[in-house]
């Protein structure tokens, strides 16, 4: 499982695909959570914003699965 370390309290859905390298930029997260399926924590999610904090995990078929932790 990767660890993707987080200095704040929380990052969004949208910005832990940017931070993984799942994406380029920040406007892909859209269309990238309309096109796979993301889960978060074993459950189904296409909201951008969703808040994901340490101890989250993200799984991605064909991508991987991930860890969220703090710094």
């Amino acid at each position: 499982m990767n660890q993707i370390k987080i200095t704040d309290e929380f990052v969004t859905l949208g910005q832990f695909l940017k931070l993984a390298d799942i994406i380029s930029s920040g406007g892909q997260a859209k269309w990238f959570l309309q096109e796979y399926e993301v889960y978060v924590n074993d459950e189904l999610e296409d909201r951008r914003g969703r808040k994901l904090y340490v101890g989250d995990e993200v799984a991605i078929p064909g991508e991987g699965d991930f860890e969220i932790v703090g710094a």
